[in-house]
């Protein structure tokens, strides 16, 4: 392996060391939040303890960050691979800058939206970071199996992260809404997100195991994909 193989493994790494163990830990906290929730409604005491509420918060914060962060690194490394082995930057300088400029307004974006109070601001840069995350998305050398968007590591993906900066933007409206409406739209929507979580990792399995190492994508991508055939190698 090249190093620029090693570079393209530094996404599913942080995906199995940082985000798996996250999600397990926020809906573990989620749960029993629930749990002490319904416990205290029927007046009944809980042997669970109040953190559980400040921790499930401050976890999710931590996924949410790093979903997105997972998102950048995995769209990074094929965006400039591409610009790198096209020379896009010489005949291209603008279109260089303007990615290079979306992710550093991406990045800010999800920080200021972590920061902000108000409704008006949150709703602002929560737009503004998934804006960010879909424009870079469409960006060229970007594998997207639009084709079969359903099983689609990158639209899987995409929509992960837009429900999770989605979830940190009504966090505020969570805790302010006595209708409970907020709260079960988040219930629902991140239910709806571990699912998608579980098809990350299938779908990420799978794309690991159909990308070659550099040395070999001149061989294999001579090879018919919808035949599943590949060219006779030439004897010596």
């Amino acid at each position: 392996m090249e190093l620029k193989d090693f570079l393209a493994l530094i996404h599913p790494a942080l995906a199995v060391v940082v985000v798996f163990p996250l999600i397990g830990m926020v809906v573990n906290f989620a749960w029993q939040t629930r749990q002490r929730r319904l416990q205290t409604a029927g007046k009944d005491k809980s042997k669970i303890p109040p953190s559980v509420g400040p921790e499930h918060v401050k976890l999710g914060r931590w996924l949410t960050g790093s979903v997105v962060g997972l998102t950048l690194v995995g769209l990074a490394y094929p965006i400039f691979e591409h610009i790198l082995s096209d020379r896009i930057w010489s005949k291209a300088p603008l279109q260089v800058a303007f990615i290079a400029l979306m992710f550093l307004d991406t990045i800010a974006s999800l920080v200021l939206l972590n920061m902000a109070k108000k409704k008006l601001w949150r709703g602002v840069f929560a737009t503004l970071t998934g804006a960010g995350l879909v424009i870079l998305g469409c960006q060229d050398g970007v594998f997207r199996r639009t084709h079969e968007w359903y099983w689609s590591h990158y639209y899987i993906g995409i929509t992960a992260a837009l429900l999770m900066i989605f979830a940190l933007a009504i966090q505020e409206d969570i805790y302010k809404d006595k209708s409970n409406r907020w709260r079960t739209l988040h219930i629902i929507l991140n239910s709806f997100a571990v699912l998608l979580f579980v098809g990350q990792g299938l779908t990420g399995t799978r794309d690991l195991l159909d990308i070659p190492v550099s040395w070999q994508k001149p061989y294999i991508y001579t090879c018919d994909f919808n035949h599943k055939t590949c060219p006779t190698p030439a004897e010596r």
